[in-house]
């Protein structure tokens, strides 16, 4: 069998082409098995709670294997010496691709999960589940800040969890390029984490005070009418996509796989939804590879 040609990255180190290693991390109960799952589902080798300093070992194992091209790795709070982990990412980085997604939710929201669940903090048994969040929110802040992909899944069930998961991360064998989400989101409910670009729509009239369009969302097509009918709108996406238009291949030349852009309105049914609809259509007519989510569209 003939082995596949190597390229180097800009520090000189061979790599083989359409490796990715991708290392799935954050707070305990915020999802990470369910996460896991996922990622084995689009066919990632699936590695959980690999002592840190093995990961550069196994990044050369990867590397080098002709049966795996690309592998996630669970990493979480139990890991003793978590504060060494940008040092260790540092390394592998010179060795192939690596994506650090970071997952996290509200104290509320997992309090109430262990609560539902039943199950001990793995991070310590004797004290309050809301000390011992606080206690690993501290502790997991050097991985948060070295993060590529923030996801809070407060507002996720499993399912929810895991068609972002294979939204986000699938795509053909080998292919390098960058996967733009459109998001739409209500403020009334917190910015979304994973969002690189936010954009504040609430400038646009509102169709919630149409008592027709109420009940409906943005991806009717009275709604979306309404919406793109006032000047200020196409004003808006047309200066937007040229600014996008300006920034996507800077991204993809500094390496960027993932990149979410975010519009907000006041309850993320209407305007948002219209507007990252709108735009998913501009930028994947440009060329790109665009997903599009509403977080707090109702269902």
């Amino acid at each position: 069998m003939v082995e596949p040609p190597s390229v180097r990255n800009q520090e000189g180190a061979p790599r083989t082409p359409g490796c990715e290693l991708v290392v799935l991390t954050g707070l305990s109960g915020a999802g990470k098995l369910s996460a896991l799952k996922a990622f084995e589902d689009l066919g990632y080798y699936a590695v959980d709670n690999l002592p840190l300093e093995l990961i550069p070992q196994f990044a050369e194992l990867l590397r080098g294997s002709s049966e795996f091209s690309r592998a996630v790795l669970g990493v979480d709070v139990r890991e003793g010496s978590i504060e060494n982990f940008p040092g260790i990412l540092h390394n592998v980085r010179g060795l192939l691709p690596t994506t650090v997604v970071y997952l996290e939710a509200s104290d509320d929201v997992l309090v109430r999960r262990y609560s539902e669940t039943r199950r001990p903090h793995p991070l310590r048994r004797d004290e309050l589940v809301s000390e011992s969040i606080a206690s690993e929110r501290k502790r997991m802040e050097p991985i948060r800040n070295v993060a590529d992909v923030l996801l809070d899944t407060s507002h996720f069930n499993v399912h929810q969890l895991r068609a972002h998961i294979i939204t986000q991360f699938s795509r053909r064998e080998g292919e390098q390029r960058l996967l733009v989400s459109t998001m739409s989101f209500g403020f009334k409910n917190g910015v979304p984490a994973e969002a690189d670009l936010v954009f504040d729509v609430r400038f646009l009239p509102n169709p919630h005070f149409v008592p027709e369009f109420r009940p409906l969302t943005g991806r009717d097509e009275r709604v979306a009418k309404y919406v793109m009918d006032f000047p200020q709108t196409k004003e808006f996406l047309d200066r937007t996509a040229d600014m996008l238009m300006f920034l996507l291949p800077y991204y993809v030349t500094e390496g960027k796989s993932y990149l979410t852009i975010a519009f907000g309105c006041t309850g993320g049914q209407h305007r948002s939804v219209a507007i990252a609809e709108e735009m998913k259509k501009r930028l994947s007519d440009a060329g790109y590879q665009v997903r599009v989510s509403h977080r707090d569209m109702p269902r």
